[in-house]
């Protein structure tokens, strides 16, 4: 079972419980009237030995209980006329002056869920509903001259009571409880859209402030002194970089939830193109012997760059062991001076019909060689199979970081 399924215990419907409820108190009600060894009394019966007007009141209640604990959570007012036309039947059938309570308890667990869970003007219906058949019956007994029990009667009474309470205890704890996620959630946002605010302030208006500033300077000196022209242009050209090589990191960073669909950071550092062999050995375990080659001089890269080119590596990999249906592909990693270059290819013929950029795997990788302001490409190949492309620049990246 996994570790946030619900117990069995949460798993059991409202009319399970009210089942099992009013189960257990028709077996009490029956087992009582098994005449004991050494017993006389003359009311008692063996077992389900009993005239067959009782046994048929007694089948009408099993069918009118089950009835309503089928459709407790579809029609619970509907449910709960059932369950108590079956409270009734049970009373007739087994020669009782009363109602008493063993038999209400599934009843019991029908108002608690009503209560717990249906708007006030049902939960005042279903009370009242109860009320009339409840004290109904004794109060009817009583003007047709018969012999009731006030004690039971008013013990029943007092049980559909504090079922009602204990549903509606529930039913505003559930309500609470989503009233605060509810507003966690609101306070997150806020603070999400908080810490962007203070972010862009940080990065964004010091950056403008130098540019207006070195521009204004340019300006002024620019045919007099052109060399501080020149100069204070290049400032501005820095801070331009610098302030878009943030933007950019904050962008890959609230695209973070795509990379994490739990929506929680890992605990181990984002996967870069350090980890394409163990990334090639599982496609390669998968079925696609994968063959990597390195070109250039490998070195370290700024954290978005080398989480996209390990993403759109994987991508490539995926689409290729679920589409392609090839045996092999090829990798091949240029770094060069202010690019990296990604291609990808495969000999498969099962995807060679399929437009480039079809798919969300494509769409994706797009996506993410785009906010870095680089060069994407994906489609069939002349001679058959499939190739996707990348060129990530670098040179501007490692500018801001630096």
């Amino acid at each position: 079972m996994p570790a946030n399924s619900p117990s069995l215990i949460r798993r059991v419907t409202p009319g399970g419980w009210a089942a099992l409820a009013w189960a257990a108190g028709i077996a009490y009600s029956l087992v009582v009237l098994v005449r004991l060894p050494g017993e006389s009394r003359r009311d008692h019966y063996r077992g389900l030995l009993m005239a067959e007007p009782n046994q048929l009141w007694l089948a009408a209640c099993v069918v009118a209980s089950l009835c309503g604990c089928l459709l407790l959570r579809r029609s619970p007012l509907a449910a709960l006329g059932l369950l108590l036309t079956g409270t009734v039947l049970g009373a007739a059938g087994l020669h009782s002056t009363e109602i008493d309570v063993p038999l209400v308890l599934g009843t019991d667990v029908a108002l608690w869920s009503v209560a717990a869970t249906r708007p006030r003007r049902e939960v005042i219906s279903a009370a009242a509903m109860a009320a009339l058949v409840l004290l109904g019956y004794p109060i009817g007994r009583v003007l047709a001259g018969f012999v009731i029990g006030t004690s039971t009667a008013l013990a029943v009474a007092l049980t559909a009571v504090v079922a009602v309470l204990l549903g509606n205890s529930a039913g505003q704890a559930r309500r609470h409880a989503a009233a605060l996620g509810e507003s966690a959630a609101a306070r997150a946002v806020a603070g999400e859209r908080l810490r962007i605010a203070r972010e862009l302030h940080d990065m964004v208006a010091h950056s403008i402030g130098i540019i207006a500033l070195q521009a204004g300077a340019a300006r002024r000196v620019l045919t007099t002194q052109p060399e501080h022209a020149r100069d204070a242009l290049g400032q501005v050209e820095t801070a331009g970089r610098e302030t878009l090589s943030g933007l950019r990191r904050m962008l890959v960073a609230l695209r973070a939830a795509e990379d994490f669909p739990d929506g929680e950071a890992p605990l181990t550092p984002a996967p870069g193109l350090a980890d394409l062999d163990r990334l090639a050995q599982a496609t390669t375990t998968a079925g696609v012997a994968v063959d990597i080659q390195w070109r250039g001089e490998r070195r370290t890269l700024p954290p978005e760059v080398d989480l996209s080119a390990y993403r759109i590596v994987q991508e490539a990999l995926t689409n290729v062991v679920r589409h392609a249906g090839a045996r092999s592909c090829q990798v091949t990693i240029d770094c060069g001076e202010n690019d990296v270059s990604i291609e990808v290819l495969d000999g498969g013929g099962l995807r060679a019909t399929q437009p480039a950029g079809a798919g969300f795997g494509l769409l994706g990788m797009q996506e993410r060689v785009t906010l870095l302001h680089g060069g994407f490409s994906a489609g069939p190949r002349p001679g058959g199979g499939f190739r996707v492309a990348a060129t990530l620049p670098v040179r501007h990246v490692a500018a801001g970081a630096r």
